[in-house]
């Protein structure tokens, strides 16, 4: 699938959200099932399908990229907090907005891309870009209900209870240790994974308000400057850093270009942030990656 097929992709499923909520078919409200569904379903499948299929015999030499993608988010998400800090964000709007910047579209745009350009072996790599980015979304999860559940003793019970937690477990180990699921398994898991990305982009339409770009302008732009410019400039100096060449470079460069995850508002909605905040913020820089990812892959891939 082209880079331009995967964009109009994205798009119509994100309209058909706005659609079925102009139409009273669903209603903004139905944003919780949708999630639940999501997290503890279709998400925790479709990473365990990713992990369990990974040729694990690559993983020595490519998971420099997974390390290099999680260095990225860390250094981008300290930079960010410093910022929204510094701005007196308090933690529901700096939360809301943190979760853009540090987890990146590495899989349903990455995916497609690094493929279309590169063929199997730039798809190979890019999965272990998307490795980081689950590993991400877990710690992402953990911090956030440590901040905003308060007690130790619900934060580890909903820990030990996050299904995409065992996605990755299962994933690893199934896969290390060789167990089948059985094709039925494998059917079902397929299946149930593929939906992920479809209820996302559907929950996003109804949380998109396009009247709120206007209200969050400053934290929309700031968001988008940050994910779509700062971080793959931020990555071509880690990549050196880690002496990352050839294959491996351009990949990792290129899934540094990719804009926010539609996870990011699973995390939204999952820990009541503001989920109206960081849909705009969504919404925005994947639009604005048609102009920001040609153009990175002119001057520094391509």
């Amino acid at each position: 699938m082209s880079f331009e097929t995967t964009i109009i992709s994205i798009i119509v499923m994100i309209f058909i959200g706005v659609l079925l909520k102009k139409l009273n078919i669903l209603k903004t409200e139905d944003n919780e099932t949708l999630n639940k569904i999501v997290v503890n379903v279709a998400l925790p499948c479709m990473i365990f399908n990713a992990l369990y299929t990974a040729n694990v015999s690559l993983l020595p030499d490519l998971s420099i990229l997974t390390v290099f993608i999680l260095i990225c988010s860390l250094i981008i998400g300290v930079i960010t907090y410093l910022i929204l800090k510094f701005l007196a964000y308090d933690n529901k709007a700096l939360w809301s907005i943190l979760v853009v910047v540090v987890l990146g579209n590495t899989g349903f745009l990455g995916y497609p891309i690094s493929q279309g350009i590169f063929g199997a072996e730039g798809l190979v790599r890019a999965a272990f870009c998307d490795l980081a980015t689950s590993i991400i979304f877990i710690a992402v999860s953990i911090i956030l209900i440590m901040i905003f559940d308060g007690e130790i003793k619900t934060a580890i019970k909903k820990i030990v209870t996050f299904m995409p937690l065992w996605g990755i477990i299962l994933g690893i180990l199934l896969n290390v240790f060789s167990i089948p699921i059985g094709e039925f398994g494998s059917s079902i898991v397929n299946y149930l994974g593929g939906s992920t990305v479809p209820l996302i982009m559907i929950s996003l339409g109804l949380s998109l308000n396009l009247r709120g770009f206007k209200r969050h302008f400053k934290e929309v732009s700031l968001a988008s400057i940050i994910k779509l410019i700062v971080y793959p400039l931020l990555a071509i100096c880690i990549l050196s850093i880690l002496g990352i060449a050839g294959l491996e470079y351009k990949i990792g460069l290129l899934e540094a270009m990719m804009p926010s995850a539609m996870l990011a508002l699973i995390l939204s909605l999952q820990f009541k942030l503001d989920s109206d905040l960081t849909s705009d913020c969504i919404f925005t820089d994947t639009l604005l990656s048609l102009i920001s990812i040609p153009v990175f892959l002119f001057i520094f891939i391509i």
